[in-house]
């Protein structure tokens, strides 16, 4: 059984500078004091992509306290109830072990930053943006009861357990 609220959700990715910074800040601000999401990357960048914090902005998320690290940071805690991969690099890279008993889970999501045409990269941005809010809407949506059940948490993203 998970620990009572807030549970620590820690989205992970390889650079840590869009897709797990955006899902980050939208759990911490719909999360309704239910969690306390955190961000890091296996090989952080050295900061948040500009298109990532554009887009935050954009959705009325405040942005000052988001930054790029490793994942190292939370090998000694908090202890993290929930360990989300949002990218395919990073669910393929051998986690550290971090405190605790956390389910661990798989949201995969093309990476925005890859796309090079400025345009199209805004929109990238933006599905990735809708996305993330869709899968986070659901599972700050759940039963408390569910929050203890990878299966059901994978399930949100309609992709396979790893």
């Amino acid at each position: 059984m998970l620990k009572v609220y807030p549970l620590n959700v820690l989205f992970l990715c390889t650079g840590n500078s869009a897709r797990s910074i955006i899902s980050e800040a939208i759990l911490n601000d719909i999360g309704n004091g239910k969690f306390s999401a955190w961000s890091a990357g296996s090989s952080p960048s050295v900061k948040p992509h500009p298109d990532a914090l554009t887009e935050l902005l954009n959705r009325g998320h405040s942005i000052d306290h988001y930054y790029s690290k490793s994942w190292s940071e939370f090998k000694v805690g908090p202890k993290m109830d929930i360990v989300i991969t949002v990218c395919d690099n990073a669910a393929a890279e051998s986690c550290p072990i971090f405190p605790g008993k956390s389910i661990k889970i798989h949201w995969p999501a093309a990476d925005p930053v890859a796309v090079t045409d400025q345009d199209l990269r805004s929109i990238a941005f933006r599905n990735v943006y809708d996305m993330f809010y869709s899968y986070i809407t659901k599972l700050v949506s759940l039963p408390s009861e569910a929050l203890n059940d990878k299966t059901i948490l994978q399930n949100i993203s309609d992709s396979g357990i790893y």
